[in-house]
C-alpha cells in the first residue's frame, strides 16, 4: 500500500516548489503584449530584481534556462579565441566551461574536486602568471548544484584585485540567488547569471544576466554579438518586445511578479536567514543519521555548504532504495546524485540531494526529513537515531 496520496513534495534542487500565489497569477488568459498592464508589470520587475541581486546595475531577461544565460553572458563579452579561467567545484562548473568551448573560447580549468571550495590563493597565483592578460574572464560558480559547494565570490574578487588583473568576474548564481547571501556590487562581481526555477520560485523558462558598467564597456567593444543574445536593448528597451527580442513570456512574468513580491515582502535579509536556519536543521539531522550508518554530507565544513541544496553520499545499494521508497511511499522526491560518480558507482546512484530552496518552511523540511527517516527504517538502512529531534530543536531555537 502506498501512502503518497495528497500533495507531492518535490524536494529536488530545482524546479523548486511553486507558491500558490505564483500559480494563481499565471492562471489567466493571454494579455495584450503591446500596451497596458503587462508593460507596466515588466518594467516594475527590473528594480526589484536588482534588489534581489544587490546591484545598482543592468538586468537583461531571456526566455531561456540556465544553460541559455550561460551562453548569453559569454556571447556578450567574449570572442572566439579568447581565454577564460574556470575554477570548478562540481558538474556545473564544467558545464559552463563546455558552453564556452562550444563558442570557440579557450578554457583554463582549475578543478578543486567536488567537496571543497575554490582556493583563492591558488587562483591568485594563476592570475599572476597570466602576465599578458590572456584570461578575459573568470567563470565562477557561486553554488554548484551537483556538489552543494558554496564558493566565496568576494575572496575571488580580492584575488583579482591583488594582481591588478583586468579579467571580468562572472558568477553563476542559478542555484543560489534568493537562497544564499549574494552581494553583486559589494563583492565586485561584473556579470551574474540566474534563472527563475529555484530561489525565484517560478517555472523554468525565464533567466537573467546581470552586468555592470565594466562588462557593458566590454560589450561595446565586441565586433559582433548575435541579435538574440545581445543584452544591449534587453537592458534598456523602448518597447516591451525588446526585453525579449520578440514575444514576451507573458505568464512567466505574472508568476515572477508574484514571486518577487513575496521576496520583497519578506526582505532579503530574512530570506537568507530562513534558508540558513532550515539548512542547518537538515544538516544536523543528516549528522545524526550518519552516526550509525553510511550517510555523509558531501561538504564537511558547514561554512562551505550552500543554503539551497545539500548533497549526500549514502553508497550502494542504499541510494536508489532510499529515493525510491520516499517517492513511492511518502510522496517526496529527492534529487539524484548528478555528476557525483565514483569508481564503483559510475552513475552516482549512491548519492542524493535535498533541495531546500525558495518556497520553504519548517513543516515542509520536517516532512521531508520524516520521509527520509521512514525510508531508513523501511529499507533497513543502517542509521543513527535522534535526527528528527535534532532538526526540530534547531528550528525551535530559531
Amino acid at each position: 500500500m502506498s501512502l503518497r496520496n495528497g500533495q507531492h513534495y518535490l524536494a529536488i534542487p530545482g524546479p523548486s516548489v511553486m507558491p500558490e500565489a505564483v500559480l494563481r497569477e499565471m492562471h489567466r488568459s493571454a494579455p495584450n503584449i503591446y500596451e497596458g498592464e503587462l508593460v507596466d508589470l515588466t518594467d516594475s520587475l527590473i528594480p526589484d530584481l536588482r534588489k534581489v541581486a544587490r546591484t545598482q546595475h543592468h538586468v537583461a531577461i531571456y526566455i531561456a534556462n540556465g544553460h541559455g544565460v550561460w551562453e548569453a553572458a559569454l556571447a556578450n563579452v567574449l570572442s572566439e579565441g579568447d581565454t577564460v579561467l574556470v575554477p570548478a567545484t562540481g558538474r556545473f562548473g564544467h558545464g559552463w566551461a563546455e558552453i564556452a568551448r562550444s563558442l570557440g573560447v579557450k578554457t583554463q580549468m582549475v578543478d578543486f574536486g567536488r567537496q571543497s571550495p575554490f582556493d583563492p590563493a591558488q587562483l591568485e597565483q594563476v592570475l599572476r602568471e597570466d602576465t599578458e592578460h590572456k584570461i578575459k574572464a573568470v567563470l565562477a560558480t557561486h553554488v554548484d548544484t551537483s556538489s552543494g559547494v558554496l564558493n566565496d565570490m568576494a575572496a575571488l574578487r580580492a584575488a583579482l584585485d591583488a594582481t591588478g588583473h583586468p579579467a571580468l568576474l562572472m558568477a553563476d548564481c542559478i542555484a543560489s540567488l534568493g537562497c544564499d547571501r549574494f552581494e553583486m556590487d559589494a563583492w565586485g562581481v561584473d556579470v551574474m547569471v540566474a534563472a527563475s526555477q529555484k530561489g525565484l520560485m517560478t517555472p523554468p523558462g525565464v533567466a537573467f544576466v546581470f552586468f555592470n558598467d565594466k562588462a557593458a564597456e566590454v560589450r561595446r567593444k565586441m565586433a559582433r554579438v548575435s541579435a538574440y543574445w545581445d543584452w544591449t536593448k534587453r537592458a534598456a528597451p523602448e518597447y516591451l518586445y525588446e526585453y525579449f527580442t520578440g514575444t514576451a513570456p507573458t505568464h512567466h512574468l505574472y508568476g515572477l511578479r508574484a514571486a518577487v513580491d513575496m521576496l520583497m515582502d519578506e526582505g532579503m535579509e530574512n530570506v537568507w536567514a530562513r534558508h540558513d536556519l532550515l539548512a542547518r536543521a537538515i544538516w544536523v539531522a543528516c549528522d545524526a543519521w550518519g552516526q550509525g550508518g553510511p550517510l555523509t554530507l558531501n561538504v564537511a565544513d558547514p561554512a562551505h555548504r550552500s543554503r539551497a541544496v545539500t548533497s549526500l553520499r549514502i553508497g550502494l545499494p542504499y541510494g536508489p532504495k532510499l529515493r525510491t521508497w520516499t517517492e513511492q511511499n511518502a510522496g517526496v522526491t529527492l534529487g539524484i546524485g548528478l555528476g557525483m560518480f565514483e569508481k564503483d558507482d559510475p552513475k552516482g546512484q549512491g548519492f542524493f540531494r535535498i533541495g531546500h530552496m525558495g518556497h520553504l518552511n519548517p513543516q515542509m523540511v520536517m516532512g521531508a526529513l520524516g520521509a527520509i527517516d521512514m525510508a531508513f527504517k523501511a529499507e533497513e538502512i543502517p542509521h543513527g537515531s535522534g535526527a528528527l529531534e535534532a532538526a526540530s530543536a534547531v528550528i525551535a531555537a530559531g
